[in-house]
C-alpha cells in the first residue's frame, strides 16, 4: 500500500459506510481494482478505517441522541444479534467472505434487486414511529437480526437496518437515523475485536495509514451522511439499488 491507494480507500469508506451499497463490498472491490493484494493488514485497515466514520457519528449526534441512556438501551438491545454472530463467525466473515468476489458481487446484485422491489411496494404510513426513544426493545432487537444480514459483504449494514426499520413500521428518517446510532457499538465492536487480534503486527507505516485513513473517512463519512439526511427526504432508495446492479455489470465487464 501507498499513500494514493491508502486515500481512495479511505474516500471510499467515507461514502459509501452510511448509504445501502455496502462500504465493506467497496473497499474490497476497489483494493482488487487497485491491485493491492488481500493481506491480513488491508483486511484490517479496511475494517479499522470505519473508525473514522463512527466518529462523525458521535460529532453529529452526541449531544441530541448518545447521551439519552433510554436511546443507548435500544441501541445496545440492537447491537446483540450482530455482536454473537460476528464473534462466533468471525473467522469465516474476515477469511472467507473478504476473499470471495463471487459472494461479494452476488450481494451487491441480489441487495440491489430486493433494495427496487421493496421500495416499489413499500409505502410509509401516517402512524409509522418517527420517536427513535419509543422504538420497543422488540423492535430493536429485529432491527438488529436485520442487520446482522450485513455480516456477508455486499449486502450492506445501513440498507439491512433501513429496511428492516421500515418493515417493522418506522419512519424513514427515524430508521436512518437509529442506523447511523446503531453504527457506533457495531463498527466500533468490529475495529476493536480486530485490532486486537492483530494490532501487534503493525509496523509503524502501518500505523500511519490507519491515521491518515481515519481522518479522510471522518471528513468524507461526515458529508455523506448529512447528504443523506437531505436525499431521504424526496427520495426512495430505488436508485441506490440501480446502482448497486450497474456497479456489478460494469465490474463484470470490466474482467472481460
Amino acid at each position: 500500500m501507498n499513500f494514493l491507494s491508502v486515500a481512495i480507500l479511505s474516500v471510499v469508506e467515507g461514502i459509501s459506510e452510511f448509504l445501502p451499497i455496502s462500504s465493506t463490498a467497496h473497499l474490497i472491490l476497489t483494493a482488487h481494482l487497485l491491485k493491492l493484494h488481500q493481506t491480513e493488514f488491508l483486511k484490517s485497515f479496511e475494517i479499522a478505517i470505519q473508525l473514522g466514520a463512527i466518529l462523525s457519528v458521535v460529532v453529529l449526534y452526541g449531544k441530541r441522541f448518545l447521551l439519552n441512556f433510554h436511546i443507548w438501551k435500544r441501541i445496545i438491545t440492537a447491537f446483540f444479534p450482530t455482536a454473537i454472530i460476528g464473534l462466533v463467525f468471525y473467522k469465516t466473515i474476515k477469511n472467507v467472505f473478504f476473499n470471495s468476489n463471487v459472494i461479494i458481487l452476488w450481494s451487491l446484485f441480489l441487495g440491489g434487486i430486493f433494495l427496487i422491489i421493496f421500495e416499489l411496494f413499500h409505502h410509509e404510513k401516517e402512524n409509522s414511529l418517527e420517536d427513535i426513544s419509543s422504538i420497543s426493545f422488540l423492535q430493536a432487537f429485529m432491527i438488529g437480526v436485520f442487520q446482522s444480514i450485513a455480516v456477508i459483504p455486499g449486502v450492506s449494514r445501513a440498507a439491512a437496518t433501513i429496511v428492516g426499520g421500515l418493515i417493522l413500521g418506522l419512519k424513514r428518517k427515524t430508521i436512518v437515523e437509529f442506523s447511523f446510532l446503531l453504527a457506533v457499538p457495531t463498527m466500533g465492536a468490529a475495529v476493536g475485536l480486530d485490532l486486537l487480534k492483530n494490532a501487534s503486527m503493525f509496523t509503524a507505516d502501518n500505523f500511519l495509514f490507519l491515521l491518515v485513513g481515519f481522518i479522510l473517512s471522518f471528513i468524507v463519512a461526515f458529508l455523506s451522511i448529512k447528504f443523506l439526511l437531505g436525499f431521504i427526504k424526496n427520495h426512495s432508495f430505488i436508485s441506490f439499488g440501480v446502482y448497486r446492479i450497474i456497479l456489478v455489470l460494469c465490474f463484470l465487464l470490466a474482467k472481460v
